[in-house]
């Protein structure tokens, strides 16, 4: 796989209780989605949060990864349904830290056995660069079955 790029940016007004920033990714497939300490925290009121955004990241790098594995062993997917929860909490001397990202999958695969398809989730838990990245400071649990197809 070659080098991948690709940036964000923000802005911020104000301070951190009170503030609101925004945040556009550099493709303009998102512009300006407001996130603020009240809404990361408590009632989200529409708004993002870096934790939101890091959940869709790793239930998008999982769920690719594992499309791939289960075409590789022969059993392309129907449909995958990706489910990500990532978990903040107070870390004593270290402050709030994300703790977890906790997945669920869904899959309709034809054709594969449970053997195999758990063996595929194995592989693309392991081959996703998001869970390897979190695992570096926090817990990954990934939880998969299979539907009937």
């Amino acid at each position: 796989m070659p080098r991948i790029e690709r940036s964000a940016s923000v802005s911020w007004e104000g301070n951190v209780a009170r503030g609101t920033g925004l945040i556009t990714g550099e493709t303009g497939a998102f512009v300006e989605l407001p996130f603020s300490l009240p809404t990361r925290i408590g009632a989200v009121a529409g708004k993002t949060s870096p934790e939101e955004l890091l959940a869709a990241a790793h239930g998008g790098c999982l769920s690719m990864s594992l499309a791939s594995e289960l075409t590789s062993a022969g059993s392309p997917p129907e449909r995958l349904d990706v489910q990500v929860k990532i978990v903040m909490d107070e870390v004593p001397g270290q402050g709030h830290l994300v703790v977890a990202s906790e997945v669920d999958v869904r899959a309709r695969v034809p054709g594969i056995e449970e053997e195999r398809f758990e063996a595929a989730v194995r592989a693309a838990d392991d081959g996703c660069s998001f869970s390897a990245l979190i695992r570096a400071s926090a817990s990954v649990t990934v939880r998969a079955r299979l539907e009937a197809t």
